[in-house]
């Protein structure tokens, strides 16, 4: 009997697509002799959240067995977390799905592959936590240097008032932000001065 597939991929940016990945699942899945049933695909969404519509289709589909096994290319595609990425392979399992990672020759249908699912999972944490570390350590340097990091604000003693003074006159925060060109938030932190 033939196995039925889905494939899953995802990129971070608008800029990237998933056509790539895709062509790799599919060859696979070929040589296999894999039915792939579907195709998820998530474009300029970035892996730690949680919540992402290709990736909800899925698991929503997986709860209706519309397939046997999921496959992706690698780990990072899946979820950036350990727990996200765990909480995914719980659904999966509690439906009897097996997962599929190509470059990290991950097939939980095997126990070895499950085994080395968790030993990946744990890598996969680990760096995005020393990812995490160095953007912290590297912008305590910057100021240590006198560095300020962020995006420069245009925001100026005398565009506050204009905001106070538009806000007075009714207008809403979108026509003050569009007239004051700032944003929304930027905007209610200098009415929240003033209330």
């Amino acid at each position: 009997m033939t196995k039925k597939v889905c494939l899953y991929a995802r990129v971070s940016t608008k800029e990237q697509d998933c056509e790539r990945q895709l062509i790799e699942l599919r060859e696979v899945a070929k040589n296999h002799d894999y039915e792939v049933v579907a195709e998820y695909v998530d474009e300029g969404i970035s892996g730690a959240k949680k919540s992402r519509p290709a990736l909800d289709k899925m698991l929503k589909d997986a709860m209706s067995r519309k397939f046997t096994m999921v496959m992706t290319l690698e780990l990072s595609r899946l979820g950036r977390s350990v727990k996200n990425m765990c909480d995914i392979v719980e659904i999966l399992k509690g439906k009897k799905i097996d997962l599929f990672v190509l470059n990290q020759n991950v097939d939980t249908s095997q126990i070895v592959g499950e085994f080395f699912f968790n030993i990946m999972n744990a890598v996969a944490q680990y760096e995005k936590d020393l990812i995490g570390e160095r953007v912290v350590s590297g912008l305590q340097n910057a100021r240590k240097k006198g560095r300020i990091g962020g995006r420069p604000t245009n925001l100026t003693p005398e565009l506050e008032e204009k905001i106070i003074e538009l806000r007075k006159k009714k207008l809403g925060l979108n026509k003050i932000s569009a007239e004051c060109k700032v944003s929304v938030p930027t905007i209610r932190k200098v009415l929240d001065k003033v209330a």
